[in-house]
């Protein structure tokens, strides 16, 4: 016990300037160097086909074992992708997001429609979030984020809702009525509800990411945030619920925190490789605060020796890999798989100095709107590698 509240002194202490007693804020997150490192290979035009043609996909995270294996089905990986129809300026594709089942294997992809019937999300848009298929082999939840609320006014409101389904032949459905799992409180996460706001600086309860700790077998949900206890424009923080004996989801303590350093942790998911808890996150360099140190759109991460943290930066910095700097944009929303192969998607691509404002035309002909070539990642104790 006295070990467990040395812990919550240390985490409480882990903020800004340490004036929020009682609140355990995780650990920081605070460059105090320039963030460089590795840089992904640039995209080609071969590499800009589309999935789904007719659709702009996005965010993806595969169907996972509880164990985060990646789920084969007869040969078959099923993913899941946020999906919108192309059009000519893609940041409207936010707007109008839907979740897409595709599927994977010998002969590339496979079209299996919306993952969710008609009228069935909560929100008005459906946002990222995760998949498991239980030990069972059968039972499937998927994790979600409703943005927005159904037949309102469009908003920014985030909620975390999950729905139970079955791994059938045409992959994972069936799906139950979604329940919300929990609400953020007020004071260790903000409730993120704005009317309006602007990319990368609206405020976050989104992405819920399953994790199962091989430590304890307890369950539980990673997902973006906004601290509760800091009105810091850029209060990014990366959040958890736990999922008790009664199979009811609660709140837990923030794991990172980012306050005054950047606004979006997003996405945020844990592999555990030889007792190491690798904690990953996707960020731009948009949403660090001005005046800080700042790094590249790209794949973040910290490590700690079990779920609670202590979390380190992994190669001194957080920086795993990140766009190229002569390509800043091409890539973005990294998700990790439990094999350590890394999924994108392919953001603007090949735009070779130039700019909206100079070409706006380049917003539609430059967006790739598909998944990105993939890559692996090698571990190392506190290094992690392209590789």
């Amino acid at each position: 016990m006295a070990e467990q509240d040395s812990r919550m002194a240390d985490m409480t202490q882990a903020t800004k300037d340490g004036s929020h007693p009682g609140i355990a804020t995780g650990s920081a997150w605070r460059p105090s160097a320039a963030i460089t490192g590795a840089e992904i290979a640039l995209i080609g035009a071969d590499a800009v086909r589309p999935a789904i043609p007719g659709l702009d996909l996005w965010d993806s995270w595969p169907l996972a074992h509880e164990d985060g294996r990646t789920a084969s089905i007869e040969g078959r990986q099923y993913w899941f992708f946020l999906s919108a129809p192309c059009f000519p300026d893609p940041g409207a594709r936010h707007d109008a997001a839907r979740i897409r089942l595709a599927s994977l294997g010998p002969d590339g992809w496979r079209d299996h429609g919306n993952a969710l019937p008609d009228g069935f999300n909560p929100g008005s848009r459906e946002w990222a979030g995760s998949a498991v298929l239980h030990d069972d082999g059968v039972g499937v939840t998927l994790f979600f984020t409703a943005a927005g609320r159904r037949d309102l006014p469009q908003s920014f409101e985030q909620r975390l809702f999950a729905a139970s389904g079955r791994l059938g032949q045409d992959g994972p459905g069936g799906w139950a009525q979604p329940v919300e799992l929990v609400r953020p409180d007020g004071r260790r996460y903000l409730l993120a509800a704005e009317a309006a706001g602007l990319p990368g600086m609206i405020k976050a309860f989104r992405d819920p990411a399953w994790f199962r700790d091989p430590a304890t077998g307890s369950c539980h949900i990673l997902f973006t945030a906004s601290a509760g206890w800091d009105d810091d424009p850029y209060n990014g923080v990366v959040g958890l619920a736990t999922r008790g004996a009664d199979g009811v989801w609660h709140l837990a303590d923030p794991l990172i925190e980012a306050v005054g350093v950047n606004n979006e942790l997003e996405r945020p998911h844990i592999i555990v490789r030889d007792g190491h808890y690798y904690l990953f996150w996707s960020t731009q360099r948009r949403t660090f605060a001005p005046g800080e140190v700042s790094g590249p759109n790209g794949l973040y991460a910290m490590v700690a020796d079990r779920l609670d943290g202590p979390y380190r930066p992994v190669n001194g910095t957080g920086l795993v890999a990140g766009n190229p700097a002569t390509e800043p944009t091409q890539g973005y929303s990294w998700w990790v798989t439990g094999e350590g192969e890394v999924w994108s998607f392919i953001d603007h691509w090949g735009m070779q100095g130039r700019s909206f404002e100079q070409d706006p035309a380049l917003l539609r002909s430059q967006f790739g709107g598909t998944p990105a070539p993939t890559f692996r990642l090698a571990f190392a104790g506190d290094h992690v590698t392209i590789a």
